[in-house]
């Protein structure tokens, strides 16, 4: 039976297979696909050019420029991952999915996630050697280089991801089957079955936030040191040029962080907050990053800006 006012989540004879999931805002469902799909679709285009302009421009085969594509293949994955199923709930109410197609969605989600935070970190490091040390900046930061913190990256995150597959995979499901969600994440499904989940709920807290508060302070340690560096040089002028180079990556890390900073803070304090503005919160969590991450890129990067007005004509 559907419910009309939630997502349902169906099992099956074995009472352990999540199978079926349906919007239950039928009212204004239609109307917030509308900028849903907009936005990915600006997304999508956005990230494409940024990685064909620097995959086929020699002259942007920088670490920076390396650096960010990562980040645009992340945040690719991290709305791709989601936003599709998400239409066709909205749009065609196509609400079936297998347990296994739910257990991928929920990899890749989180996998993205604590994807991206690493590669800010990443991309922190590179400002602090090329301001900090600028002479030693080619030596520090050879593609070698970028190709391996890519690879630990890849590493660390499924290390810590991977485990939530196999947390959900072990629990029983025994017809419980409303889900508050529009999407498969790790702690809305371990939150249906008919068992323990206290192993779920350390492990899907503590690393997780353990590697995100690790990124977040490695971050805030490279602009204190990079602020300490701007302050000895010499002249305004030079310092203002500096930290001119830092503000595309300010502005992309407070749009990952600040989403997450406030869908943990609606999820622990605002119960009085109806539901369905918890669930618009998570939906622009994986929607404002991958959208706006190539436009802050696009506008105050120069080389990107020149070899995008020159590949559509200077229009």
């Amino acid at each position: 039976m559907r419910l009309p006012s939630s997502i349902m989540l169906v099992t099956n004879l074995s009472g352990s297979h999540p199978a079926c999931f349906i919007w239950g805002y039928p009212g204004w469902r239609i109307w917030i696909s509308i900028p849903f799909c907009s936005m990915y679709l600006a997304a999508l285009l956005g990230n494409g050019a940024l990685l064909f302009i620097v995959s086929t421009e020699r002259s942007l085969h920088q670490p920076m420029y390396l650096l960010l594509s990562m980040l645009a293949v992340t945040d690719l994955m991290l709305s791709t991952t989601t936003v599709p199923k998400m239409l066709a709930l909205f749009w065609f109410s196509a609400g079936e999915i297998s347990f296994g197609a739910c257990l991928t969605q929920v990899f890749f989600l989180h996998f993205a996630s604590s994807a991206e935070s690493m590669i800010l970190m990443a991309m922190a490091f590179d400002r602090f050697v090329a301001i900090c040390y600028p002479l030693r900046y080619a030596a520090v930061l050879t593609q070698s280089a970028i190709a391996k913190t890519g690879l630990v990256i890849l590493l660390r995150s499924f290390c810590i991801i991977f485990p939530c597959v196999f947390l959900l995979k072990r629990l029983p499901f025994c017809g419980h089957n409303v889900i508050p969600h529009t999407y498969c994440e790790h702690m809305g499904i371990a939150r249906l079955a008919c068992a323990d989940i206290s192993v779920n709920i350390v492990y899907g807290l503590a690393m997780p936030v353990a590697a995100g508060v690790l990124d977040v302070v490695l971050i805030a340690v490279s602009y204190v040191l990079i602020l300490q560096a701007l302050f000895r040089l010499p002249s305004r002028t030079a310092r203002c040029k500096a930290f001119n180079t830092c503000v595309s990556h300010v502005c992309v890390t407070f749009l990952f962080y600040i989403p997450v900073f406030f869908t943990v803070l609606t999820h622990r304090f605002g119960q009085e907050i109806p539901h369905h503005v918890h669930i618009l919160l998570a939906n622009l969590y994986i929607l404002f990053p991958p959208l706006l991450n190539p436009i802050v890129y696009g506008v105050r990067m120069r080389q990107v800006k020149e070899k995008f007005m020159k590949g559509t004509g200077g229009v």
